[in-house]
């Protein structure tokens, strides 16, 4: 059964046309998984790290420590940046978050926020947004409700379940009142499954 990530899904999600079925191509062709070539890898292990143990806002330059790779060195500081100005002055306690995986169509999504952290003592489960181009309210809309439909009956009430564009310091949190994105989610997984075996 193949089998993407929610960050893949939401790449398809949003193209359309000849880069839409080129993305699924791209996804069924890819090589194997290999954290040497997983750019982000540093400060997502990094974040979870420093929560882990209770660290202090304070603490999040040394995540810089240590990188060899000039476009790391170039790219980081402005996140870690953008994930101080959203902590501000924000009481965060860690907890496990949960990891699940969406099927539908034969098309198994892993769905993997990277934190679980209680905000001023409300628990949010966050999936971390670490890419350059901007994170648009659709692109978080679908995130959160399908991080919301999936893991909202194991967890305790009133958890969030929300998205952080780190770069941009701003926290998208799923809302009852929006719109329910699950069954556009199917549709595409639909098409990605119909592609699949032709790319």
């Amino acid at each position: 059964m193949p089998r993407i990530t929610l960050t893949d899904l939401i790449e398809v999600v949003t193209k359309s046309g000849s880069p839409k079925a080129t993305k699924v191509s791209q996804l069924k062709n890819r090589a194997a998984y290999d954290p040497a070539t997983d750019f982000y890898k540093a400060l997502r292990e990094g974040l979870v790290t420093l929560h882990k143990k209770g660290g202090t806002k304070a603490d999040l330059p040394s995540l810089t420590k240590g990188l060899l790779d000039p476009k790391k060195t170039a790219n980081y500081p402005p996140m870690i940046a953008g994930y101080k100005k959203w902590w501000g002055n924000k009481t965060l306690e860690w907890f496990i978050p949960p990891a699940d995986t969406y099927t539908s169509a034969g098309i198994d999504v892993a769905i993997n926020p990277e934190l679980g952290l209680k905000v001023n003592g409300q628990p949010h489960v966050v999936k971390l947004y670490l890419r350059t181009d901007s994170l648009t309210k659709t692109k978080a809309d679908l995130i959160v409700s399908l991080m919301n439909h999936v893991f909202a009956p194991s967890q305790a009430p009133g958890t969030q379940f929300s998205v952080l564009d780190v770069r941009n310091s701003k926290l998208f949190t799923y809302s009852a009142a929006g719109k329910n994105f699950k069954p556009m989610v199917d549709a595409e997984l639909s098409y990605i499954a119909s592609l699949w075996p032709h790319v």
